[in-house]
């Protein structure tokens, strides 16, 4: 029997699902806690809760995360600086250090000057050992890459520095959208190339020999190496494989599917049995940017989002921390000081203090893991011996080091991974509740009830309103998710929130009432989705499919993907020249800027560079039986039927290859072969 293993990992849960590939049929599945500090520990323990394997049998791995998602939306990563060149970046952008220098080029990829690499290599000896990676982004070097190409030498030649250069990542025109991509890119490569290592360190345990691949954004495959290069690419990879684990769970080729998970809830169209691409390039976080994935909608708000108390106020927010029933089972001290909080008054909170600055008496926090090349204060490092062997609260911590709790930058610690915060979420108002108990529910009911205190409600008032706020949180996300959709526009007004509110609490206005008919089925992944989908989809007025293996959805569509390579090549007549049949021309790929005396010659040079290209990345990700299509499309100008078929302005060619991830007996006998 021919096996596959799917593994999702997530900010909360990894998942394992055993597909037998000839008919797609799971026949195991598994979870175990996300182990942050420490992946490998997660990922084994998910494959080790599937039981005995035919470890002989398995010929495919694959592996989803949202890792790389979670990572950007909570501001995540490691100490990245930005090289530009040609032109200012004026939007906010997540790097520790940024220079710009001369360079760049013009939209027909003509240089507007030379590239100022003196100033580029006094700006790194002066930060290098700051930094973890660098991100490299020229003006319109989409048209021309020479300048990325001439920098991203320079460093090669000088630092061992991981560096990441934007037309590499995308060759459409939008020079801040791709210098964010390069930046995440550059954020995320130690955070995926961990990943990868936890992943390989458990099947060397386990003996498992079969090929690893990576599930992308679109929900295609890739190699393990493209994976450590290109991790930005893996921005939506779980919710991606979650579509195609709805669609291969249900046999549904349309949907609505909304994925409800620890840290995040994305939502997505399913249409004619694939997920629906963003033309324009994923969001994330409120950020545009350049990485082609499915059109995926990604919402700060699961399990394990914080539930903030602000002056009597519940509010939920998008970081996600450690639920205090899961923190419990694994540190017995947790009760006792969930006990010792209670009866504290909280005092009066300053409204322009920043949500995730605001502090819970209730929250604590535990030591994770230094960060490379992070040089802790003498406060942090007070911080730190507090915790490391065991939580604890921040006054609690305040006593013992005189230092004021508002004194800690928590928050940068968090960031950089060096602490966890342990605090109350929808996860443990379900566990109050008793609606949903897997861990210890104790802790969730002492902090519901003094929670519910500081709010003047009893514990079931406060624990079915934070669950109202999670309901009503996931049905707004999906009505914007449908209306961009239908207009492509993101933006709303005060009556639209008006009317929004109206739809998703099911509450009249003064004379009139607003209902929305969802169109399409909802299909639930995630192992949440029971409380609180039902009551979603109930207020949209359509049907709620909940799959059998829904729990593990994104493991199952990982292991049923195929690998897709694809680039981009763009012709361009010379000035004034596009009416004539056969023009001198200009070929803009991600490799070089050519020049080419016809169209003719610009065209075969295309598809043969696009083929081979497409080919080798292909190889390189892992594919086998590759098929190649090529698409061309000409944008012409219609200047009067005199002049025939009009002006050509350019030529657009988009070559793909597609195959099937090689197993581990053809990866075994290609080798004997190359023997």
């Amino acid at each position: 029997m021919d096996l596959g293993l799917g593994i999702d990992t997530g900010g909360t849960y990894t998942d394992s699902a055993l597909v037998d590939l000839s008919t797609g049929k799971v026949l195991k599945k598994a979870k175990a806690l996300t182990t942050r500090n420490d992946l490998s520990l997660g990922i084994s323990q998910s494959i080790k809760n599937l039981g005995d394997l035919a470890v002989n049998d398995i010929r495919l791995i694959s592996l989803s995360s949202t890792l790389a998602t979670n990572s950007v939306v909570e501001g995540k990563g490691c100490r990245v600086a930005l090289i530009i060149a040609g032109e200012e970046y004026h939007e906010s952008i997540p790097v520790e250090h940024v220079i710009q220098i001369p360079g760049g080029h013009t939209i027909r990829g003509r240089a507007n000057c030379q590239i100022d690499l003196g100033a580029a290599k006094e700006f790194i000896n002066g930060i290098a050992d700051q930094i973890d990676a660098i991100a490299l982004s020229t003006f319109f070097s989409v048209r021309n890459p020479e300048h990325e190409i001439a920098l991203k030498r320079m460093i090669a030649d000088n630092w061992d520095i991981p560096v990441v250069c934007g037309h590499e990542l995308s060759t459409q025109l939008g020079f801040h959208e791709r210098t964010l991509t390069a930046v995440l890119n550059a954020k995320l490569i130690p955070i995926m190339a961990d990943l990868i290592q936890s992943v390989n360190k458990v099947l060397t345990e386990r003996d498992i020999k079969a090929p690893l691949m990576i599930v992308k954004g679109d929900g295609s495959l890739m190699g393990e190496q493209f994976g450590r290069e290109r991790p930005v690419e893996t921005i939506l990879s779980g919710p991606a494989a979650s579509l195609i684990g709805a669609r291969n769970l249900t046999g549904e080729d349309d949907g609505v599917v909304v994925d409800v998970g620890g840290t995040t809830t994305d939502i997505g169209i399913l249409r004619g049995g694939k997920p629906r691409l963003d033309p324009e390039g994923a969001i994330i976080g409120g950020w545009r940017t350049r990485v082609k994935a499915a059109d995926i909608s990604t919402s700060g708000i699961g399990g394990d989002s914080r539930v903030v108390i602000v002056n009597g106020q519940i509010v939920l927010g998008t970081l996600r921390v450690i639920p205090l029933c899961i923190a419990s089972s694994q540190y017995p001290q947790v009760l006792d000081r969930l006990n010792k909080v209670k009866g504290q008054k909280q005092t009066p909170q300053a409204t322009h203090i920043a949500l995730e600055n605001m502090l819970q008496a209730d929250e604590l926090f535990i030591f994770s893991r230094m960060a490379k090349g992070y040089e802790l204060s003498d406060n942090e490092k007070a911080l730190v011996e507090q915790i490391r062997t065991e939580p604890k609260t921040l006054s609690e911590i305040s006593l013992a080091t005189g230092v004021h709790p508002y004194s800690y930058n928590v928050r940068r610690l968090e960031e950089i991974g060096i602490i966890t915060r342990i605090g109350f979420t929808p996860t443990d108002a379900l566990h109050a509740s008793g609606e949903y108990v897997e861990y210890d529910a104790e802790a969730s009911k002492i902090a519901a009830e003094y929670r519910a205190s500081l709010c003047s409600m009893d514990t079931k008032e406060f624990c079915a309103t934070v669950k109202e706020a999670v309901i009503q949180k996931i049905a707004r996300e999906v009505i914007f998710r449908l209306m961009y959709e239908d207009c492509g526009k993101t933006s709303h007004c005060e009556v639209c929130d008006s009317m929004f509110e109206k739809m998703v609490t099911n509450r009249s206005g003064i004379d009139f009432s607003v209902d929305l008919n969802l169109h399409k089925k909802i299909i639930g992944i995630g192992a949440p989705i029971a409380a609180y989908l039902p009551t979603v989809a109930r207020r949209l007025h359509t049907e709620l499919l909940m799959p059998v293996h829904s729990d593990v959805g994104n493991a199952v569509g990982a292991i049923t993907g195929s690998i897709m390579e694809s680039v981009d090549v763009l012709i361009k007549p010379k000035p004034g020249l596009g009416v004539m049949e056969n023009p001198p021309c200009t070929m803009h790929s991600r490799d070089e800027m050519r020049e080419f005396e016809s169209i003719e010659d610009a065209l075969g040079y295309a598809r043969s560079w696009g083929e081979g290209k497409v080919r080798q990345m292909a190889v390189l990700a892992g594919a086998d039986e590759i098929e190649v299509v090529i698409e061309e499309k000409r944008d012409m100008g219609a200047i009067g039927k005199s002049w025939g078929d009009g002006l050509l302005l350019e030529i657009y060619i988009k070559v793909t290859a597609v195959g099937k991830p090689r197993m581990y007996f053809e990866v075994e006998h290609e080798s004997d072969e190359f023997d």
